[in-house]
């Protein structure tokens, strides 16, 4: 049994958002995936960082999570910002009941466990200081978000998943920074950021907290095992 983690699989099996046009590491990614996965077993567990289906809504991403069903592992799903069809956690998790999609679950408001570890997460956003109304509104809900998740850890050993780094080169959201650090995170996985936007990825510790990207160009399609 084993712990994984990627993110932005970007799938597109039923939509008109191949991220095959975009060429490079992105072509052929799809089949790249489904490689990349082979390595997993039945038993383990893998977070998907956000940004999974290209779909408007469940029923146009249902192909997409067929896709994902068929791979090995329980998968872990949380929010990305081109994650248009997502609804409400328990719409979402009757859907994937109703299409016998058992391997998949969501992350939002909750948290799950792996042995001793709590698995804590949400999207996250970006802060900015001239931000408007409703993007401060968004930020702040994904900052109560972020809370619940870590408070329903209790006590127990943190990992986070967002979908937005909370810093890269030049800048930090030190919202959701100060939520981390003071929870206690160990680590912190993040996707959001492709191609020559991996160089402003922080990685590392920071504050106490391990930070590491896993957007799946970034690692080739291939997940990243986390731990045993």
């Amino acid at each position: 049994m084993a712990l994984y983690a990627i993110g932005d699989p970007h799938l597109s099996l039923r939509s008109s958002k191949p991220m095959d046009v975009f060429g490079g590491a992105w072509k052929g990614y799809v089949e790249k995936l489904r490689q990349g996965f082979m390595h997993l077993r039945p038993e383990d567990t893998i977070v998907l960082c956000g940004d999974i289906s290209w779909g408007m809504s469940l029923a146009e991403s249902e192909a997409d999570f067929a896709f994902l069903e068929s791979l090995p592992g329980k998968k872990i799903i949380l929010k990305g910002n081109h994650d248009y069809w997502w609804t409400t956690a328990s719409k979402m998790q009757r859907f994937f009941n109703e299409h016998g999609f058992k391997t998949l679950s969501i992350l939002h408001n909750n948290c799950f466990l792996y042995g001793d570890l709590a698995l804590c997460g949400t999207r996250g956003w970006f802060f900015e200081e001239d931000m408007k109304q409703t993007d401060q509104k968004v930020f702040n809900r994904e900052l109560i978000r972020l809370e619940t998740s870590l408070k329903a850890a209790k006590d127990r050993e943190k990992i986070c998943f967002l979908h937005y780094p909370p810093c890269y080169q030049g800048y930090r959201c030190e919202p959701i920074i100060k939520l981390l650090e003071g929870y206690k995170v160990k680590c912190c996985y993040y996707g959001h950021l492709h191609g020559p936007s991996h160089s402003l990825a922080i990685q590392g510790n920071l504050g106490g907290v391990q930070y590491r990207l896993v957007s799946a160009d970034y690692l080739n399609f291939r997940p990243e095992k986390i731990c045993d």
